[in-house]
């Protein structure tokens, strides 16, 4: 199992990223109040996912993802 990128990160400060999906830009803030924290969605990614993403996804992405997985589940 991979462990949740946020214990992670959790010393870490806030960083501008860019989602390795769409590519759009977001500040992923783990040692603060990260908008990650009241999704639903929780780590690790679904295997497959976490070959393809190293980093952070965009709340859009990370949302839709979790779709794909509870389709396919």
């Amino acid at each position: 199992m991979v462990p949740n990128v946020t214990n992670r990160l959790a010393n870490v400060t806030a960083r501008q990223l860019t989602c390795e999906s769409c590519g759009s830009e977001f500040t992923c803030d783990p040692g603060g109040s990260c908008w990650c924290f009241e999704e639903a969605v929780r780590l690790p990614l679904p295997e497959a996912a976490q070959s393809q993403f190293k980093d952070c996804l965009c709340a859009k992405c990370l949302a839709t993802l979790a779709r794909e997985q509870e389709a396919g589940a």
